[in-house]
């Protein structure tokens, strides 16, 4: 090319390759053949209708280049929803999975092709994607934000091959979220690597493996985005300044911490920071013998996001409060609603629920609020504040659209869960809150509510255990008074009364008007004779529920057969008719 003929512009590039393309070569040349000329295929007609050209297609990569970025945006997503499609009918062995990136640059022609950074650029975050998956670079990102009914996640800023300034990431959510739900209204997490203390260079895999592991059961979360680790783990060596990090990754919230190791004990630090205001949300150190080195890093990758969890979403919900409902998206307004929900009164359980209402009919195929809304209305009916009646079908058709929506939706199997533990299905209950741990290992609510589930039903040796893993991964939770509650009702099935009593007592001064934890207190009284506070705490029971009877105890309280008779037994003798 004769340099004093270049000629440049600036144009969208769509750069796509095969996930495991040799693997599939090697094991059926022809079947793969056949297969990518028939998925080249397609790209190549989905690109021409986008109003693409493709510039070259050699073996299993394809490059094409768009005028409008919107239509290279929109034929990525395009391509990977057909592509799925045909994949469905496919062995899962001999699936064809494209990675595509997309990136707006400038690029130099050379007759028909185009070269430069523009087009290294899209190749670069192309490897960065998943297969079935599509990042974008940000310059791609800032034109098509607001033009495309896509949610986009920020991956930080990626350091790529050849490329001398870092390159901000983007994954595309093609199953999407309403429109305008990036990282500036859901928020962002960074977790920064955990500095080793020690003074022991060998400390620090430890320390980074710790790093890795919290930022691997954080992504499990679907109420935030996690940076990736690339992004973050830049930052390892350098002096912390937290809001200028915040600042470059384009978080809200940052988890810092340090290990510090002496002899054979180890003590780790963590702590979560508003980055926008420097509040501390949150602290805890741990102690620990370092015996064993991979149990240690699992317990406190679990206790660590499982503590922080609770305390993002709260954070969330007051960020929201003094904004008008009408100004709020559906992220927004799922969080506002959980907040309401949290503080467990009447009023408060129903503004969420009117909120959660409001998220539904607005953003009807966004998950979340399904879920949510299914669940706390479940939770209404349990407490007393709102029996299901009518509305128990509308409830079974939110968690079922949940789980429909979104089925990696942890809240959305829990929502099923609670739902067929209300109808006194314990096998269904029990499969669906597993089904929801296996989505999120430190789902401390979902360990909870197996708990409560296996207790109903009157096996209360699984009952404890399974609470005690709540209450350890958990112990400050905004749904505590569920948590001692059910330990209450496994006590109580267990027949150790004094043991039931305690842990009814912590679940009503955690939340004085927790009306299922002045029930299971009650019974548990009257089966140990405790007559004196037994009479104070029915009065009670009778303030906060004066319609409570037998019969309403058999239609609502959500026990198995095998377990009712004795709960009724003991409100029997509380003096309920």
């Amino acid at each position: 090319m004769n340099t004093q003929e270049v000629k440049r512009k600036l144009t969208a590039i769509l750069s796509a390759d095969v996930k495991g393309y040799s693997r599939l070569m090697g094991e059926d040349e022809v079947g793969t053949i056949h297969t990518l000329n028939a998925y080249k295929d397609v790209m190549v007609g989905l690109i021409q209708q986008h109003h693409g050209r493709v510039v070259d297609a050699p073996g299993d990569n394809v490059l094409a280049e768009f005028g409008s970025v919107v239509d290279a945006v929109q034929c990525a997503v395009e391509v990977q929803k057909e592509l799925k499609t045909r994949n469905a009918d496919l062995p899962e062995n001999r699936r064809m999975e494209f990675r595509i990136g997309v990136n707006l640059g400038d690029v130099v022609e050379d007759g028909e092709q185009i070269l430069g950074d523009g087009v290294n650029i899209a190749v670069r975050i192309q490897n960065l994607a998943e297969g079935g998956g599509i990042c974008i670079s940000g310059t791609t990102f800032d034109q098509v934000e607001k033009k495309l009914g896509f949610g986009f996640e920020y991956l930080g800023e990626q350091t790529v091959k050849n490329i001398a300034r870092p390159v901000r990431v983007y994954r595309v959510a093609i199953a999407a979220p309403p429109p305008h739900f990036t990282t500036a209204e859901k928020p962002s997490i960074a977790v920064l690597p955990f500095v080793n203390m020690s003074g022991d260079p060998e400390q620090e895999y430890f320390s980074d493996g710790i790093t890795e592991d919290i930022i691997t059961a954080l992504s499990r979360l679907h109420w935030f985005f996690v940076i990736a680790r690339n992004s973050t783990f830049s930052y390892k060596g350098k002096p912390v300044d937290v809001k200028q990090i915040a600042r470059e990754l384009g978080v809200r919230y940052i988890l810092e911490g340090s290990i510090r190791k002496i002899s054979n004990r180890v003590r780790i630090t963590a702590q979560l920071i508003n980055a926008t205001t420097g509040a501390h949300l949150w602290a805890e150190h741990y102690d620990r013998e370092l015996t064993d080195i991979f149990a240690l890093q699992d317990e406190i990758t679990q206790r660590v996001t499982a503590a922080i969890e609770p305390k993002l979403v709260e954070a969330e919900s007051v960020h929201f409060q003094n904004r008008s409902p009408e100004d709020l998206d559906a992220w927004d307004l799922v969080m506002r609603a959980v907040g309401h929900f949290w503080r467990m009164t009447r009023a408060e359980n129903e503004a969420a629920i009117d909120m959660l209402r409001l998220a539904v009919q607005r953003y009807p195929n966004y998950a979340p609020g399904q879920s949510m809304l299914a669940f706390v209305l479940l939770v209404s009916n349990h407490v007393g504040w709102a029996p299901l009646g009518k509305t128990y079908q509308l409830v079974a058709e939110l968690a079922h659209r949940a789980a429909e929506l979104d089925d990696n939706d942890p809240w959305a199997h829990l929502a099923l869960g609670y739902l067929a533990c209300t109808a006194r299905q314990t096998d269904n209950a029990v499969r669906d809150f597993q089904r929801a741990l296996d989505l999120n290992p430190n789902f401390a609510v979902a360990y909870n509510f197996l708990g409560r589930a296996v207790a109903f039903d009157g096996r209360h040796e699984e009952a404890i255990g399974y609470i005690q893993q709540a209450l350890q991964m958990s112990p400050h939770d905004p749904l505590i008074a569920f948590f001692y509650s059910g330990m209450c009702v496994a006590n109580y099935f267990a027949r150790k009364y004094d043991e039931a009593i305690e842990w009814g007592r912590k679940s009503i001064q955690q939340r004085p008007s927790f009306i299922p934890g002045h029930r299971i207190l009650c019974a548990s009284l009257a089966q140990a004779g405790r007559t004196e506070e037994l009479r104070a705490a029915v009065a009670r029971l009778r303030e906060l529920q004066p319609d409570i009877s037998i019969a309403w105890l058999k239609e609502h309280v959500p026990y198995t057969p095998r377990a009712i008779a004795h709960f009724l037994d003991g409100m029997r003798k509380a003096g309920v008719e």
